[in-house]
């Protein structure tokens, strides 16, 4: 599909994503069964950036970025812009100006499985980007893509409107439908390891907390006393 814009798509509720906050990408990777999760080449394009939102997905054409300026006017404060190309390419789709527009409608960040440029400024802006590369090299406004349509990016299909989570483990789609739950399931296992965490520290082992022994020794693990050289 192509040359489409579909507006007023459904989007996960503000209320929904806000429960998402302060959990990371790796805790929701687990809760939802370890699925969801996009290449880990995509990445950060500086440390330390989390974003959580509703996605807006754009296709479009090899090293052609006429239709991120047509998906900014069906971007809404929280969203995240999903991209991917219809073709392997790595060009430089995206820089600084796009991102000032996009912040100004108060997007919270830009996924693409390609390339973007302009990293001082976008990191000096506070622009969260994963991308699969950095790029100099600019991009075409001559074909037509469509806006809002299930992409795959990072080899995982993303919907209009699903949940993105991006951290400095990588990325996360949840399926707008699955979010409520998700994030019950998440919550619930950041209170089990704040519990683990709080044992560890406290000296005790991995080994006698999950209950390991008893495995490894079923798989053939012994322990032999050193009978010197």
């Amino acid at each position: 599909m192509s040359g489409v814009v579909v507006t007023g798509c459904p989007r996960v509720a503000a209320s929904t994503v806000s429960s998402y906050d302060g959990i990371g990408v790796a805790t929701v990777h687990e809760a939802q069964g370890r699925i969801g999760q996009l290449s880990s080449a995509i990445r950060p394009i500086y440390v330390g950036a989390r974003i959580c939102g509703p996605a807006v997905t754009v296709s479009l054409a090899p090293a052609d970025n006429w239709m991120i300026h047509v998906a900014v006017e069906q971007c809404q404060a929280g969203d995240v812009l999903v991209v991917s190309p219809t073709s392997p390419s790595d060009a430089g789709y995206f820089g600084e100006l796009l991102a000032s527009s996009l912040a100004a409608r108060g997007v919270r960040g830009l996924i693409i499985e390609a390339g973007v440029r302009d990293i001082v400024e976008l990191t000096e802006m506070g622009f969260p980007v994963w991308s699969r590369a950095i790029n100099a090299q600019g991009t075409v406004k001559e074909t037509l893509g469509s806006v809002n349509v299930p992409v795959v990016c990072g080899g995982q299909i993303i919907h209009p409107g699903d949940l993105i989570v991006a951290d400095d483990d990588g990325v996360v789609v949840v399926a707008r439908h699955d979010a409520v739950e998700v994030a019950v399931k998440s919550a619930e296992r950041e209170t089990r390891e704040a519990a683990v965490r709080k044992r560890l520290k406290a000296g005790e082992l991995g080994l006698d907390i999950y209950g390991m022994r008893e495995k490894l020794a079923s798989r053939g693990l012994v322990y032999r006393p050193y009978e010197g050289d």
